[in-house]
């Protein structure tokens, strides 16, 4: 999650900082503006991005390098991670642009984003560097129960701007690698988009399964059998 400084400094772990004195409008397609009830969101065409098709099977594990002790306990490779880590790099440069010249608090939420986190961040430093225009940034965490770096209903993260309200920050912007297409879901579509996927059980590059499988490098499909192995 990111987040752009309130010009009123927020008490606590999340304090925001002032933004330039004119700073350029957040893009049409995830535009917030402060009032007195925190930011609000406008209804927008949802952003871009790879949208892996219902029949999508996946690659054969034998095709990738996986821990052996992970053999039996997957179906698919579902996302390799040279695939995870090229549309990576593409979010953190719509992620500069779209943050204009504010300062960016970057918020992760745990733990199941912490991969998808780093990496980003990484790679926004590495714009910073080698760009003629950078963004200042800090860094923060927040543990929500039962979150993973996926939005599934998308209940969890609404909750979770409604509690960010209260720091009166700017704007207010989410990146998630994953958002699953299921009925369940509530409708929220966050404002960065790695992959739109099918209604699977996936797991690896941080995702869980009762904290198995996060030292995985792929997004794959759990099978049954890993099901079965690692339930509670």
């Amino acid at each position: 999650m990111l987040r752009a400084g309130s010009a009123e400094a927020a008490p606590g772990p999340l304090r925001g900082a002032a933004p330039p004195r004119s700073p350029p409008p957040p893009p049409a397609a995830a535009r917030s503006r402060p009032g007195p009830g925190g930011p609000r969101r406008a209804m927008a065409t949802p952003s871009p991005c790879i949208v892996i098709g219902d029949d999508e099977q996946g690659y054969d594990l034998d095709l990738f390098c996986i821990p052996k002790h992970y053999a039996d306990d997957l179906e698919k490779v579902y996302i390799p991670h040279g695939l995870i880590m090229d549309r990576t790099e593409r979010l953190a440069r719509e992620i500069m642009k779209g943050m204009g010249g504010h300062h960016i608090v970057a918020l992760c939420v745990l733990k199941g984003g912490y991969k998808f986190f780093a990496d980003l961040l990484d790679y926004i430093k590495a714009l910073n560097r080698n760009s003629d225009k950078s963004i200042p940034m800090t860094v923060d965490f927040i543990r929500l129960k039962s979150y993973c770096d996926i939005i599934d209903t998308g209940k969890t993260m609404k909750t979770l701007l409604s509690l960010l309200k209260q720091y009166n920050p700017k704007m207010v912007k989410v990146a998630s690698l994953l958002v699953k297409r299921t009925p369940r879901s509530v409708g929220y579509r966050p404002d960065f988009v790695g992959f739109e996927v099918p209604d699977k059980f996936v797991v690896g590059y941080a995702l869980d399964y009762n904290e198995y499988f996060r030292d995985l490098n792929h997004i794959c499909v759990i099978s049954e059998t890993g099901k079965q192995k690692y339930k509670a």
